[in-house]
């Protein structure tokens, strides 16, 4: 058990909240809101303070945590082209895989990854990324890894989201470098500080530098954008797979519709194969199950 308190921006608060927002809980006095999304409390007070507690509160801290080496590279500006991003989608999501996807994007490309409209994929409707993203994944040079909930529930059991993050990242890199080469400038949309990063990727063989991390790194560089809506495009390919091959729908986010269609899942299959479609590490799990 950690606490972390940090005083965090108004625009920074507002994101944390919208990415955690299924887990809301009641408020406490002298709070703004308060949120319990799997192994932390994180608490937004009036003061401006907002407080992390819990198993993993160095986890969710981490993205909004300013240390001295916040980027491995000097400033740059997300008008360089070529360049490298890369980006994560489903880790807060109880139902379905963990997809990364680390991308391309040079003067050739840039001009259609602007005329597709691309944005943080969180941004864009599910309907919008399924038109686009094959555009995407056939002009830009890319790597696409897809951790299955039953493989990402082995990986768990002894590395934390934040060191998996970093596994998956490094290694989407390690693959675009073997298949066409990196440019100068490789970005990720930061979720950790950058030693952390690279000491949770101590003991791979091989790792990729220079990174340079920056928060909210989807809004201004194209190629972690794009990153992001091919990464959003194999969650939701991943997901219709799933439902096809269990007859029925899997519920995103963290909510109590991912608790209802779990209770579902196990009068149908049994507790046992839940694993197969859901990360069991979250609260969720506890909630359907009763243990």
């Amino acid at each position: 058990m950690s606490t972390i308190t940090l005083v965090l921006t108004p625009e920074d608060a507002s994101r944390l909240y919208k990415t955690f927002q299924d887990s809301a809980s009641p408020a406490p006095q002298y709070a703004e809101w308060q949120l319990r999304p799997e192994n932390c409390v994180i608490t937004r007070y009036r003061s401006g303070k907002t407080v992390f507690q819990g198993k993993d509160a160095e986890v969710y801290a981490a993205a909004f945590q300013i240390a001295p080496e916040t980027t491995s590279s000097p400033a740059v500006s997300g008008s360089v082209l070529p360049q490298a991003g890369s980006d994560e989608v489903g880790t807060g999501d109880y139902f379905g895989p963990v997809t990364v996807c680390a991308c391309i994007v040079d003067e050739k490309t840039a001009p259609l990854v602007q005329e597709l409209g691309v944005t943080d994929s969180k941004a864009m409707t599910d309907a919008n990324i399924r038109k686009i993203a094959p555009k995407l994944i056939a002009a830009l040079p890319h790597s696409l890894l897809i951790v299955p909930p039953e493989k990402y529930n082995s990986v768990h059991a002894s590395m934390n989201l934040n060191a998996m993050k970093s596994v998956l990242h490094n290694q989407a890199y390690v693959h675009l470098q073997d298949r066409y080469g990196l440019p100068g400038l490789c970005v990720i949309d930061q979720f950790t500080p950058p030693a952390s990063y690279y000491r949770y990727l101590s003991g791979q063989k091989r790792i990729v530098r220079p990174i340079h991390f920056e928060t909210k790194a989807e809004s201004s560089y194209p190629a972690v954008a794009a990153a992001s809506v091919i990464a959003r495009f194999a969650f939701l390919s991943e997901m219709d797979d799933m439902s096809k091959a269990y007859g029925m729908e899997f519920a995103r986010g963290s909510g109590a519709p991912a608790d209802a269609c779990g209770k579902q899942f196990i009068q149908r299959y049994g507790e046992e194969r839940l694993k197969e479609t859901a990360k069991l590490h979250f609260r969720n799990t506890a909630k359907i199950t009763g243990r």
